[in-house]
């Protein structure tokens, strides 16, 4: 496969880039049964995209289901076609709602996950505080609240970051070759934290998808997370920050809980809310 700007899936270079989801089930089971004691089986994934985290949660355990909820049909008919069909008679558990997260019930569930930071779409306090009280209200009398966030006195200005992006095999078996994944953040407003985001991808012929994806949010402080998780209902608002490793020089994928961290160049971290 000859990898260009113009050959190039967006989504099959974000999913590559950006996401996890193996990582992400594996914490959310792990908090989850060192706090209830038990293993959860429901989950809805908010903002899903192409749903691939809701695929992989009922391809892990033949009594697990899922809800995933988006605006963007597109995005979700590619999920279908690219996740949701490889799952085979398993599908039946994975149920794509077409919708706002703010308003589309579904079945109460053990786990609401809202990664990828798209919750920041939400960019006043009444909104955001909205949607935490509905994500409180769509889980059942044992559930818990996942988001991740990130921060450090480098989210606050205007850079960006190149990473390489190893050749990989796809869940359908293609290769895909290596390329350059670029986050640049090209505004931050200090008096608002409205910031403005763009993903473009870059090829080894030279050639550049510009402005794959682009994010227009309000970068929220923990502090604010936490408060707005425990006005919605919510019991606890806990933190858990990626640690670093010194040897290597980089983030070391190890998520544990605090109440005071380092304040780094650049961090990220889940903040769980527990009913």
């Amino acid at each position: 496969m000859t990898l260009n700007a113009r050959t190039a899936d967006r989504h099959v270079l974000y999913e590559e880039a950006v996401q996890c989801v193996e990582a992400d089930l594996d914490f959310f089971s792990k908090v989850f049964k060192k706090t209830r004691g038990y293993a959860p089986h429901t989950l809805r994934e908010d903002f899903c995209g192409t749903a691939s985290l809701a695929c992989e949660w009922v391809a892990r355990h033949e009594e697990n289901r899922a809800w995933g909820v988006d605006l963007d049909r597109p995005t979700l008919d590619w999920g279908i076609k690219h996740h949701l069909s490889r799952l085979g008679d398993d599908q039946d558990r994975v149920t794509l709602i077409e919708g706002d997260v703010l308003a589309s019930p579904s079945p109460a569930v053990q786990v609401t996950a809202a990664l990828n930071f798209s919750y920041q779409v939400f960019k006043d306090r009444k909104t955001l505080l909205a949607y935490f009280k509905n994500a409180y209200s769509g889980l059942a009398d044992d559930g818990m609240f996942f988001l991740d966030a990130f921060g450090g006195t480098e989210s606050m200005e205007e850079n960006d970051e190149d990473r390489r992006i190893s050749p990989a095999t796809r869940p359908d078996g293609s290769r895909l070759p290596a390329y350059t994944y670029i986050w640049e953040q090209a505004s931050f407003n200090p008096i608002d934290h409205n910031i403005v985001c763009h993903i473009h991808f870059k090829f080894k012929d030279g050639s550049k998808l510009k402005k794959a994806f682009t994010y227009d949010w309000r970068l929220w402080t923990l502090p604010e997370l936490q408060e707005l998780i425990l006005e919605a209902g919510f019991s606890r608002a806990d933190v858990y920050m990626e640690g670093w490793d010194d040897d290597e020089d980089e983030a070391d994928g190890i998520f544990k809980k605090k109440t005071r961290a380092e304040n780094m160049a650049g961090w990220v971290g889940y903040v769980v809310g527990i009913k």
